[in-house]
């Protein structure tokens, strides 16, 4: 029998996992079916078939009722189970949107365990393929932002290695190297410029200090949006609509949107539910200044890489050109692209 029906439950978990993901559910709930693969990996696969056909699967540490209904049912043969039904719950439909997010070539903002993600570089590389991208810029945060887990100067040497090991198993797909760094108080960067001159894309967020008086938070930005290795301003108003909510962060969009056009540097929709980021007011006041724009998931998950579809509708409603989305390029012209900022 070897290990097909640990295989198979497995496989089942995982899309469990992904599913969740997608919907932004709560982390306990996500930690639950992650505990339970856990505990799936390292059971004797005839003692977890056993189980199935006893009902006793929920005896083993880490399974629970929705898990041990996922198992069950995957190892049964039921289709039309609880994952079919979280795929109906959870499904993404694009609306207005649909033909520019077949359009899109692959997501500038994403988070793997390299910092403070849920998976490793390679689910988020497989997850994006399945998606039809042809590139996934990995740019996880600095070690500034998430303590022990981010990235210092050290790790992002060692990332882009495993990037260069990943790409050449993956290819044509790509993995391109990026970051997304912290913008300081004085608009400084939380990375050498010899660092970020070695990136593919580099996202540059405030992640501090987010109500600073609205004429600092504007010197702020501009400061970041006009260094040449910035490619992309990552969700520039920082609020939060969802749960406790945040106010957005005060400044002046004229000033920041001037300085995005002559700079050439793309302004982010953050695709992320709790974010949707920049509101459609600002987001049409981009186009009037013929902003570059990059439509990014900010996924710290695989599930999460389907959010685009949020970004895709809202661009549509606020009059984006498709020709001025820098993922609607390939990776060689994103990369000519950020080359030629860089100089």
């Amino acid at each position: 029998m070897g290990t097909e029906p640990n295989s198979v439950a497995v496989a089942a978990l995982e899309r469990g996992i992904y599913l969740l993901d997608r919907s932004l559910a709560p982390s306990p709930k996500v930690r639950a079916f992650q505990n339970a693969l856990q505990t799936i990996r390292a059971t004797d696969p005839v003692e977890l078939e056993n189980r199935v056909h006893a009902g006793t699967i929920t005896d083993l540490d880490g399974v629970g009722s929705s898990t041990g209904r996922v198992i069950t049912e995957a190892m049964t043969g039921v289709d039309d189970g609880y994952l079919a039904d979280l795929d109906r719950r959870t499904a993404i439909e694009p609306t207005e949107g649909r033909a520019l997010r077949e359009s899109l070539r692959g997501d500038c903002h994403s988070h793997s365990t390299w910092s403070d993600g849920g998976a490793p570089l390679r689910a988020m590389a497989d997850a994006a393929r399945a998606l039809g991208h042809d590139y996934l810029v990995a740019t996880d945060h600095s070690a500034r932002l998430t303590v022990a887990h981010g990235l210092n100067e050290d790790r992002l040497r060692s990332q882009r290695d495993e990037l260069a090991a990943l790409n050449e198993e993956i290819a044509p797909f790509r993995v391109l190297s990026g970051m997304e760094v912290d913008i300081f108080e004085d608009g400084s960067l939380d990375l050498s410029d010899d660092m970020l001159g070695q990136l593919d894309v580099v996202v540059a967020s405030v992640h501090s200090k987010m109500r600073m008086p609205a004429p600092d938070m504007t010197r702020r930005m501009v400061t970041a949006i006009a260094n040449p290795h910035v490619d992309i301003l990552g969700h520039m108003t920082n609020r939060k609509i969802s749960g406790t909510g945040r106010a957005p962060s005060e400044f002046d969009a004229e000033i920041v949107f001037a300085a995005c056009a002559q700079f050439g540097t793309a302004v982010e929709i953050n695709c992320r539910p709790e974010r949707q980021d920049p509101p459609e007011d600002l987001l049409e006041l981009a186009v009037e200044w013929e902003c570059f724009v990059a439509i990014n998931t900010d996924a710290h998950a695989p599930g999460q890489l389907e959010w685009q579809t949020y970004g895709c509708d809202k661009a549509v409603r606020c009059g984006v050109d498709p020709e001025r989305i820098i993922n609607t390029w390939s990776a060689d012209e994103l990369l000519e692209w950020t080359a030629t900022k860089s100089r």
